[in-house]
């Protein structure tokens, strides 16, 4: 997409924000058309680490044990839980229910199983479920801190969206991780099927981008 088409698009969206009492997400929402949602291989289940991070601190659980969960400890993170942790929090969900709301997950390997099989349910249904530690531990907590997922909501509902950063960001920074998503989309849907792109803060009214003009300009200097 035009990069003045975006960045118009987020000053727009920016004119509201101080307008609350905390700081707000930017969201980038995308919808579909001609994708058969119903089929779960068209599906979007994406992972895209934003280059410029999300501009407010996010808050990390790492389920480790031994070097790894010092090293997690080392790196920030908000908790560390290790296997005997899972089988409590499996007793009584309480606590990692809350933790679903705010915070991003990832998971040595070994534990990934036993996370899955007690926690699954309660991570699963907000999108929350981790991912593998790769590497090394403070590298993985540092991506997850910048990481957003898209996922399909439902089989009939041809529209995914996630946030780009917040409010307290430059428009350039925004539409660097705009950028980031939309490359991630077009390359699960075809850019044609891209019906339209919104951006908005997440208690604002939402401002369409000019995907077609985009488009026009594209093919015009082809």
């Amino acid at each position: 997409m035009n990069k003045d088409t975006i960045q118009k698009a987020l000053e727009t969206a920016l004119k509201g924000k101080g307008s609350k009492k905390f700081t707000q997400s930017v969201e980038a929402v995308f919808n579909f058309r001609n994708v058969d949602t119903a089929k779960p291989e068209n599906r979007l289940n994406l992972d895209v680490v934003l280059p410029k991070g999300r501009g407010k601190k996010v808050p990390v659980v790492v389920f480790a044990e031994q070097q790894q969960a010092l090293d997690a400890q080392k790196a920030g993170a908000e908790k560390v839980f290790s296997n005997a942790d899972i089988q409590k929090m499996a007793a009584d969900k309480k606590e990692i229910r809350q933790l679903a709301k705010t915070c991003e997950f990832i998971a040595a390997p070994n534990m990934m199983i036993n996370v899955g099989k007690s926690l699954g349910q309660v991570l699963g249904a907000k999108n929350r479920l981790p991912r593998p530690i790769t590497g090394q531990v403070a590298d993985a907590v540092k991506q997850a801190e910048a990481r957003v997922r898209l996922a399909s909501r439902g089989k009939y509902l041809p529209t995914v969206s996630c946030s780009i950063g917040s409010e307290a960001m430059s428009v350039a920074d925004l539409a660097e991780n705009f950028d980031a998503v939309y490359e991630k989309v077009k390359g699960k849907v075809v850019e044609s099927n891209i019906a339209s792109i919104y951006v908005k803060l997440s208690m604002g009214p939402a401002v369409r981008a000019d995907v077609s003009a985009s488009k026009e300009e594209a093919a015009n200097s082809s």
